[in-house]
């Protein structure tokens, strides 16, 4: 089952479930978040909870995209219950894209490869366990929290002090921590990790000043598993003219690194065991426009789409204006 979260025209908040004539609302139900917990308490599924509440009138899911109704398929009251993480170099391809931002790799020597590169093999020799053991850890990264969390077709603001706002078509994981810290995936959406590559480029060790960037989930949210093989495109617009496109792939079938495994890496971290936070962890990606030479500018439009997930995740850059941050002392 694929859901979304929008505003309807009255003002007020639903969710809608898509079905093979379109999209019809839940029934008594405000948020994905509020499914969520009542299948938690059921010891069901955020699917079941929605099929036994029922379906109700159609609703024009387009209409609303288009007239900025649309929310992102998770959210909550507070925002700073939610956390916005992810992971890199998980997908195959991924450590070629990476290492050609940093430094060409001429020799096989181990002692020679880039750190980069060292950790694509660390997941290609132990990403995907057997089943009941443990891994290796992948490069795993903070975003932020709720506040830094778009909704489809809104503007994802690059900071006045960024070098670059490119987009990463991705799959991320939604999760819910349950009454005594277990976490709940409710199921995947499309992302854009939206980041800054020339500052990564600088120095590896900026990656993480590079991440402290808006993202956008959506539209929809996938219940259930993520197949194993995901096929998607991802695109720029400007001035309503592809400027560039490129297809990407997911699911465990093109990564380095079993979902199970990322999200064990995660969730072994107690603080991200707390009851009631939500989790957006995002998984990586392989392809990106900054690889192939493309630089932003405002106006342009980030396109991600891939047909397991609906209708295309949408957002135009836009560039913030300068603040001045005064420290004051107490």
């Amino acid at each position: 089952m694929n859901l979304v979260q929008l505003v309807s025209e009255k003002g007020k908040r639903q969710v809608a479930a898509r079905t093979e004539d379109g999209f019809r609302v839940v029934r008594r139900t405000r948020s994905v978040l509020e499914l969520a917990h009542a299948a938690i308490d059921a010891g069901t599924t955020v699917a079941a909870v929605a099929e036994e509440r029922g379906l109700g009138k159609a609703v024009d899911v387009d209409a609303a995209y288009n007239e900025g109704r649309l929310l992102p398929p998770i959210d909550a009251p507070d925002p700073a219950h939610i956390h916005l993480t992810g992971t890199g170099l998980t997908h195959l391809g991924s450590a070629a894209t990476r290492d050609a931002m940093h430094k060409k790799v001429s020799a096989e020597k181990e002692e020679n490869l880039t750190d980069s590169m060292k950790m694509f093999q660390m997941g290609l020799e132990a990403g995907k366990p057997e089943k009941g053991k443990t891994g290796v850890q992948p490069e795993w990264f903070y975003k932020g929290n709720g506040t830094m969390l778009v909704a489809p077709g809104a503007a994802l603001l690059s900071p006045a002090f960024a070098d670059d706002g490119g987009e990463e078509p991705e799959i991320a994981g939604i999760y819910v921590i349950g009454p005594d810290g277990t976490p709940f995936r409710l199921g995947f959406a499309l992302a854009n990790e939206f980041s800054d590559h020339i500052m990564e480029r600088v120095n590896y060790l900026y990656l993480a000043h590079s991440k402290l960037r808006p993202c956008a989930i959506g539209p929809e949210l996938r219940t259930g598993k993520l197949p194993a093989h995901v096929s998607g495109t991802s695109r720029i617009l400007r001035k309503g003219k592809t400027l560039w496109e490129k297809p990407f792939l997911s699911g465990e079938d093109n990564m380095s690194h079993t979902v199970a495994n990322l999200e064990h890496h995660h969730f072994k971290y107690e603080v991200f065991r707390q009851p009631g936070d939500i989790h957006i962890h995002m998984f990586g990606t392989a392809t990106l426009s900054f690889a192939d030479g493309i630089r932003t500018e405002p106006g342009d439009v980030f396109e991600i789409e891939a047909g397991e997930f609906g209708l295309p995740l949408r957002n135009p850059l836009r560039n913030s204006k300068a603040e001045k941050v005064k420290i004051k002392a107490l």
